[in-house]
């Protein structure tokens, strides 16, 4: 399976660069001919499907507030049917928002901002905005309130969109701080008056607008394929966010090369999107589905699932209503669910247990052959492929990358390939993506049909493309999908993308790759984590995590290591169940605050480590010496990983300061 010619340098050159092999003589940068700005892309799509499904949104029967054991109170809800808006809908609506857009006096060209959940007023938004030529400045949920307040003053928009939960979670609080603000566009159907807002706002409901734009057409200017169309803010793992630049044609470059690892992708999909909007990877998704006539269902985390929190006991979660077959998943989800029938394996009765780990190894063997087991998959896998409502077809992954563990696993028991890809917001989510027939793990695949790939000699990290076996190096991503830079920020753009003699954009990732002998990519490290102890030895530090997320008993880990010391330590966010089970063995009693802080505790949680470091080939010196236990789990909320959930290590380091100075200084 492995030597399948998947890319090659186009030259002889190891360095490269690297294209796909269908692609040696030049990068595609079209879905179909013509097509070349957004609004297009949309407007094609409800030529050729015009009565299909768009998009759905489950309905609300009823919410209720549960008291837990504990007193704690957590909201369920009941959820009905999904509600279908038609391609021609969804059009019909888009239009009447941005002429209503325009009569509320938004110039094109001029930016706007959507600061909202991941919704079908999202896309029907957005897609107004590509039609009417306003760039779309689009921010997190869960940035803090200084960083919103950046990047809609450094955007300078006037009109914001989004719903009325933000509005009076996260925005309210900074209206004062964004003086330029007029217009508050809320995409909820009620309330219809904000009497407590400062002078000067208006408040608007979508429908208000939309019927504002029913009136005869508001002129508007067609964009081209180099105008902006999107200013996407990234939160940076440090310091204040950056607005990407994406225009027109690098968002329908990267969709095509998305859409080419997609086998067979038709109108007949359904994709579940319940990651945020805001975050390239979802928008991209969704933008590949809309360019196919596929249907996409909204969900949440929180609802995803039957078992999920917001879903009453004995009511239906989004997977289960909608079935989708197409689905993106966040390592933080998978882990979830990994963890989830890991804990009901181990309740099974021995021979249920037995029969599972046996179909379990036998399905991986026969895999690794390129052979199916259509058997087991009935008899075994059933049940666990109806978490996700039983027709998956392919999941793809992204973002962080998924644990080999996490990866093998729903490879089997979803009985479905996961595709790992491998992108950025600066080269619009697109990189690689790995062909659904390689079953390897923490491989990324072999670059999209729309970019190519370089390496770059990086000397202190000792990663050269003469190394052997593998060529590796810097990753530098070249293509039409590389964006058009940081907004106001030319220092970073000239350190960060450069133009080659060619006229083409190349990003340079910081990220260290080596290319296999088939053309596939793995990431091996990061620029950024490596540290050097105190006798010249080079951690990684997203190494040691990697392999450290394996271990059944860690939820999220964070390794830590000073220069001036010899050895490496760490953070655990501890599975409280696993955790729980561990301290019942040792009969140790408490809350999971008295574990996490027992030092009887620590010494079993780093003795597990230790094993699982030493199975997973860290090296000696690489193998947290020291760790501190965390009650609490890391969410963007807590500001310690970004929103997708990749450490913010100067943030962690000043939160555990105190255990820093503990687990240094042999107290």
């Amino acid at each position: 399976n492995l030597h399948h010619l998947r890319a090659r340098p186009v030259s002889r050159n190891p360095a490269g660069p690297y294209r796909a092999v269908s692609n040696q003589l030049k990068l595609v940068s079209l879905l179909h001919e013509g097509v070349d700005t957004l609004d297009k892309v949309f407007e094609y799509a409800v030529v050729h499907f015009p009565q299909r499904d768009c998009l759905g949104t489950r309905e609300v029967l009823s919410e209720e507030d549960e008291i837990q054991p504990n007193g704690k109170v957590f909201k369920k809800v009941i959820l009905g049917d999904y509600n279908w808006l038609s391609y021609e809908d969804t059009f019909h609506l888009s239009q009447r928002f941005g002429s209503g857009l325009a009569a509320l006096g938004q110039k094109p060209l001029c930016n706007i901002a959507v600061f909202c959940e991941t919704r079908a007023e999202w896309i029907i938004a957005a897609q107004a905005c590509f039609m009417y030529n306003f760039p779309l400045v689009t921010l997190y949920s869960t940035l803090g309130g200084a960083a919103i307040a950046h990047g809609l003053n450094e955007t300078e928009v006037t009109h914001i969109i989004t719903s009325k939960d933000l509005l009076q979670s996260r925005l309210k609080a900074i209206l004062m701080d964004v003086p330029r603000l007029k217009h508050i566009i809320v995409v909820d159907k009620k309330p219809t008056s904000w009497p407590d807002l400062p002078r000067g706002i208006m408040v608007h409901n979508m429908a208000a607008v939309q019927e504002l734009g029913s009136k005869p057409e508001n002129s508007k200017s067609q964009p081209v394929p180099s105008d902006i169309a999107v200013i996407m803010y990234t939160s940076g793992s440090t310091g204040i966010p950056k607005g990407v630049m994406i225009s027109h044609s690098n968002i329908i470059a990267g969709i095509t090369g998305m859409a080419e690892r997609i086998p067979n992708l038709n109108e007949n999909d359904t994709y579940i999107g319940y990651l945020p909007l805001a975050h390239v990877l979802e928008l991209s998704a969704e933008l590949v589905c809309v360019s196919h006539g596929c249907r996409i269902g909204y969900s949440s985390p929180q609802t995803l699932a039957d078992q999920s929190s917001k879903i009453k006991k004995g009511s239906k979660g989004d997977t289960s209503v909608l079935r989708p077959t197409l689905m993106a998943a966040v390592p933080e989800i998978m882990d979830r669910i990994y963890k989830n029938v890991m804990t009901k394996v181990e309740e099974m009765s021995s021979v249920q247990k037995t029969l599972f780990v046996l179909a379990y190894n036998y399905k991986m063997e026969q895999i690794s052959k390129g052979y199916s087991t259509p058997l087991c998959d009935r008899l075994v896998f059933r049940k666990v492929r109806s978490l996700l409502g039983g027709n998956t077809r392919v999941l793809w992954s992204g973002g962080a990358p998924l644990s080999a563990a996490t990866q093998r696993f729903m490879n089997i028991c979803f009985c479905c390939p996961v595709g790992q890809g491998y992108g950025l917001t600066e080269t619009c989510g697109a990189g690689t993506i790995s062909e659904l027939s390689d079953y390897s793990t923490g491989r990324v695949g072999a670059p999209l049909v729309c970019s190519e790939i370089m390496l770059k000699d990086w000397e202190e990290g000792g990663y050269f493309s003469t190394d052997k076996p593998n060529p590796r190096g810097e990753i530098l991503i070249g293509g039409p999908n590389v964006t058009m830079g940081y907004y106001k920020n030319e220092q970073k753009n000239r350190e960060d993308f450069f133009v080659d003699a060619n006229g083409q954009r190349w990003f340079c990732t910081g990220d260290i790759g080596e290319f296999h002998h088939d053309g596939c990519l793995k990431i091996i490290d990061r620029k950024k984590d490596l540290v050097k102890l105190q006798a010249g030895e080079y951690v990684s530090l997203g190494k040691v995590e990697a392999v450290l997320k394996n271990c059944p008993l860690i939820d999220n880990i964070c390794a830590y290591a000073n220069s001036d010391e010899s050895y490496v330590i760490g953070f655990v966010v501890p599975n409280q169940k696993q955790l729980t089970t561990l301290a019942e063995q040792k009969g140790i009693r408490g809350s999971l605050e008295e574990l996490c802080n027992h030092a009887e505790m620590e010494k079993e949680v780093l003795h597990i480590i230790t094993d699982a470091a030493v199975t997973g080939k860290l090296e000696r010196f690489e193998i947290p010496k020291k760790i501190c236990l965390s009650p609490e789990p890391w969410t963007p909320e807590t500001g310690l990983v970004t929103d997708a959930f990749k450490l913010k290590r100067k943030e962690l380091k000043t939160h555990y300061q105190d255990d820093i100075e503990r687990m240094y200084g042999g107290k």
